[in-house]
C-alpha cells in the first residue's frame, strides 16, 4: 500500500470521500517531518515560478500552514506581495486582499481570518488548499465552490494566475469525478512529490 489514501472515488459519494480525506489530512498534519518537507516544496514552487505576488490561505483545521514559508519569501525582497482570500458573498468569487505578516486581521465569513488592508490584487501565483487531489491535478475542496468560481472569474478576465495545490501525500486519491466547471491546477505539491503535467518528482 502506498502513502496515499486507499479509496475508490467511484464507490464513494463526494461527501463520503471528503470525510475520509479530511480524516487522513488531520492525521498527516500532526507529522512534523511531513510539514517540514511540505514547507520546502512551497519555497521550491516560489523559486520555480518566480512570482512577484502570491495568494495564500489562512489555515483551517488540518490544512498545512503556509504562512511561515511565505513570510520567509517576502522577507528576501521588499517588492514582493502576498494576499489572502476575502469572501464577499456566498455565490461570489473570492477577492484577494494584500496581507503582511504583522497586519491586524478580522474575522470574516465562516469565521476565517481576513486581512484589513482593503486592497484587492490579482496574484501571479495562487496557492490553493486541497482536501484531496488526483494525479491529473484535479482538486477536491470543501464543497462551497469558492475556488471554482474564483478561478473561472480569473480565467474570464484573462488573468488566471499559476495555481499550485497544497496537500499531504496521504490525500492523493484515484481519478476524481470531474464536472464541467472543474479546472485542473497547474501543479500540486505535497510532502512527498510534485505533480506537474505528466512528470512527477
Amino acid at each position: 500500500m502506498n502513502s496515499s489514501i486507499a479509496c475508490n472515488p467511484g464507490a464513494k459519494s463526494k461527501k463520503e470521500l471528503r470525510t475520509t480525506l479530511l480524516e487522513a489530512r488531520l492525521h498527516a498534519a500532526r507529522d512534523e517531518i511531513r510539514n517540514d518537507a511540505l514547507s520546502r516544496r512551497v519555497l521550491d514552487a516560489l523559486t520555480v515560478f518566480a512570482p512577484a505576488s502570491v495568494g495564500l490561505y489562512w489555515p483551517l483545521s488540518g490544512e498545512f500552514d503556509i504562512r511561515a514559508a511565505v513570510t520567509l519569501w517576502l522577507a528576501s525582497d521588499a517588492s514582493r506581495r502576498a494576499s489572502l482570500p476575502v469572501i464577499t458573498g456566498r455565490e461570489q468569487p473570492l477577492e484577494f486582499h494584500v496581507w503582511t505578516p504583522d497586519m491586524p486581521m478580522q474575522l470574516g465569513a465562516h469565521r476565517i481570518h481576513e486581512p484589513t488592508s482593503g486592497e484587492a490584487i490579482t496574484p501571479d501565483l495562487l496557492f490553493v488548499p486541497c482536501v484531496g487531489f488526483d494525479e491529473a491535478r484535479y482538486r477536491l475542496g470543501y464543497g462551497g465552490g469558492y475556488y471554482d468560481r474564483t478561478l473561472a472569474a480569473f480565467r474570464a478576465a484573462g488573468k488566471l494566475p499559476v495555481t499550485v495545490g497544497v496537500a499531504y501525500e496521504a490525500c492523493r486519491t484515484d481519478a476524481l469525478h470531474r464536472e464541467a466547471h472543474d479546472i485542473p491546477l497547474d501543479a500540486v505539491i505535497t510532502d512527498a512529490a510534485w505533480y506537474r503535467g505528466t512528470a512527477n518528482e
